[in-house]
């Protein structure tokens, strides 16, 4: 589903326009990246949560030529799905 698609489906199923749809998504976006910005979790019960990861720098092997290469520390994003969300995508477990 591309943005355009989420867009449209949302605005339908809220029964709002297609700009105010965009608002609340863009909105919601820019919250999850603030907040993942100071490190925090930010959870969404019956959906899952949003929680940020620190990879430590590493050496990596270029494939083409196999020579080392240093990988630098970042950090990175996480969305781990909840238990009713889980059992709504797996019905028959």
């Amino acid at each position: 589903m591309t943005k355009a698609e989420l867009l449209a489906a949302i605005a339908a199923k809220a029964n709002v326009p297609s700009a105010e749809a965009d608002r609340v998504v863009q909105a919601f976006v820019d919250l999850v990246v603030e907040s993942a910005k100071k490190g925090e979790k930010v959870s969404w019960p019956g959906f899952g949560s949003f929680a940020t990861s620190k990879r430590q720098a590493r050496t990596g092997r270029n494939p083409r030529t196999g020579e080392p290469v240093q990988i630098a520390a970042s950090t990175a994003m996480k969305f781990s799905p909840s238990s009713t969300l889980k059992a709504e995508l797996n019905p028959n477990r």
